[in-house]
């Protein structure tokens, strides 16, 4: 029985988590919970799972939770909170694999202590490797651990070079759906509303990383992950708008051999992977059906000019050094900015792009340095917001 520690429980990632825990409780065992704001949400998941650890994000979500417990009569979990209490999951002696789907740049120093700890990682936080990637992957070959991606485009990738090891990577594909505003014209973006935003055609998805959808920018930061995990140039990754989001990935060998992972749109189908590695496990998910596939299966090249942020992501990812820690930080704060409805759509794309234009960059830098990087990015962000 493999024991799991699950940074962010209440998220898409964590919740579709512990559904396939729930399908397999003979594989599995939940030692640990967190929690941003859910806290009504985690205490039913205590109830369920048991944990020996649970950790809001704050001393008032602690409080509440402990008198949630107490009026349950639930008992045995001890309560955490805050940075500190992440880090105590992530290096928890208990856990065997600790899934990080924590959201944004606070994803990264847990990251880092788990590998650390000696844990095998199953990660969906691909800013840890937007912003850390070098620190990251230096890290996880020194300490010998497993890195497991979650993301249904890179566990697909992963996936296709399983028993290719000495077969170098020719050029990695990477799909994505081109989210809800496929087609449109720049001049069109600019009066699309949140509620449009959010409205993802094929996946379910926090708020967040549906707007980075929206813009393209997920797929952006796909590009720059993908790099880090699979040891790639830039110019050996090409993303392919495929809306059916049946092929999740493939990867093209050096004799034009192409392998692609398919399946339904369901994030269920790579988590399962991720926890069971190197097995697969059976489980009662549903099974694609190829004669339901209406129009068939289709590409397109992505509108770069449209869809500036993806271009960024290249941009940066050749750039090296800090350019993506500046990247991935005034793109969370514009896109909180969008979602508090404070700045306007196309104000996503323009504000990384001026601020991209302004960024000094530095190189090898510690991670404090990122995170030093990362503060001051962020502060000038919301300057610039203030002028919107």
């Amino acid at each position: 029985m493999k024991n799991i520690a699950i940074l962010g429980s209440t998220g898409s990632i964590g919740t579709q988590s512990l559904d396939i825990i729930r399908r397999s409780p003979d594989e599995y065992r939940v030692v640990a919970l967190s929690c941003a704001r859910r806290v009504m949400e985690m205490a039913d998941q205590i109830a369920e799972f048991g944990p020996e650890l649970a950790v809001t994000a704050d001393a008032e979500g602690a409080v509440t939770l402990s008198k949630v417990l107490a009026t349950r009569g639930i008992k045995g979990t001890e309560i955490e909170y805050g940075a500190e209490g992440l880090t105590h999951i992530a290096e928890l002696e208990s856990a065997d694999t600790v899934i990080n789907s924590l959201m944004g740049m606070r994803g990264l120093v847990p990251t880092c202590r788990a590998i650390q700890a000696g844990k095998e990682l199953a990660f969906a936080n691909k800013e840890t490797l937007v912003v850390g990637g070098e620190l990251v992957m230096k890290s996880v070959k020194e300490k010998g651990v497993a890195l497991l991606p979650i993301d249904s485009e890179h566990s697909a990738i992963f996936q296709c070079i399983q028993g290719n090891s000495e077969n170098p990577i020719k050029t990695i594909l990477l799909t994505g759906s081109g989210g809800p505003f496929r087609g449109y014209r720049r001049s069109e973006l600019e009066h699309v509303t949140k509620e449009q935003a959010l409205h993802h055609p094929r996946w379910s998805m926090g708020p967040k990383i549906t707007i980075d959808s929206a813009t393209l920018m997920n797929k952006g930061l796909e590009v720059i992950e993908a790099k880090w995990l699979f040891d790639v140039c830039p110019d050996q990754i090409k993303v392919l708008i495929h809306p059916q989001s049946i092929i999740h990935s493939a990867v093209e060998f050096e004799d034009h051999s192409i392998i692609a992972q398919l399946g339904n749109p369901d994030m269920r189908i790579p988590i399962s992977y991720a926890l069971s590695y190197p097995r697969r496990i059976p489980n009662d998910l549903a099974s694609l059906d190829f004669f339901s596939l209406e129009g068939g299966l289709t590409f397109e090249k992505p509108d770069t000019e449209t869809f500036r942020p993806l271009q960024y992501a290249f941009d940066v990812l050749k750039v090296g050094g800090s350019a993506p820690v500046a990247l991935n930080a005034a793109n969370e704060e514009l896109v909180q900015a969008f979602l508090e409805e404070r700045i306007g759509f196309t104000a996503i794309s323009e504000g990384i792009g001026r601020i991209l234009e302004e960024h000094e960059v530095s190189y090898n830098q510690s991670l404090e340095d990122i995170l030093e990087t990362d503060r001051a990015v962020r502060e000038k962000t919301q300057n610039l917001i203030r002028e919107y």
